[in-house]
């Protein structure tokens, strides 16, 4: 796992091979602090490099309305406002690298040109200070979450992990990024791929 920037990614039009629009699900030998039992929401994956946003880890005493105060894109008389429209929303711990940035995976019902990308099944990214105006001002998309960092990976890294049993692939599932409780993210996915962890840990342990 890399905490430096990943290259930057050319198109590769949907190559089966790559894996942006699916879930990372950590092995319970990643033991890595900032990686165990973590579950990665890919962005972004191609010969060069992945990135992805870490769903099930939160940024401790730091909440979404709190946040926006702090950045000045809200005022401290909206707090009320605030705490009923987004007070719901997470702020995660997304990753080691770049971990003043903001990142918001969020539906496709909000686009910003040039600046939102759009992943898969009606998943997006958006990385500018604009989406976080329009959540204040409650014209932003119906569901997202924001990141602050990502986990990056360099070319050929990230397979290897895999190869070496560290990560479980898995599709994305909409519900589990937006709508489940960060502390149940990791088990509901395993469970919802037909694995369960004390299964896992055993089968692990064993070549």
């Amino acid at each position: 796992m890399q905490t430096s920037r990943p290259q930057a990614s050319q198109p590769h039009a949907g190559d089966p091979a790559y894996l942006d629009g699916q879930f990372l699900v950590a092995m319970p030998g990643l033991t890595d602090s900032q990686f165990a039992r973590s579950v990665i929401y890919l962005c972004a994956h191609s010969a060069d490099g992945a990135m992805g946003i870490i769903l099930n880890k939160a940024v401790l005493d730091l909440n979404m309305p709190d946040l926006l105060i702090q950045l000045d894109i809200a005022s401290e008389t909206d707090a009320i406002r605030l705490r009923e429209r987004v007070g719901h929303m997470p702020v995660l711990m997304g990753g080691p690298v770049d971990a003043k940035r903001g990142f918001v995976l969020h539906t496709d019902d909000f686009h910003i040109d040039q600046s939102t990308l759009i992943i898969d099944d009606g998943i997006c990214l958006t990385a500018t200070v604009d989406i976080l105006r329009a959540i204040a001002a409650g014209d932003g998309p119906a569901s997202a979450v924001l990141a602050l960092g990502y986990a990056g990976w360099q070319a050929g890294q990230l397979e290897n992990e895999i190869l070496a049993n560290g990560w479980l692939v898995c599709p994305a599932d909409p519900d589990l990024i937006f709508h489940t409780a960060l502390d149940a993210k990791y088990e509901r996915t395993l469970r919802n791929n037909g694995i369960e962890l004390a299964m896992l840990s055993v089968s692990a342990g064993h070549s």
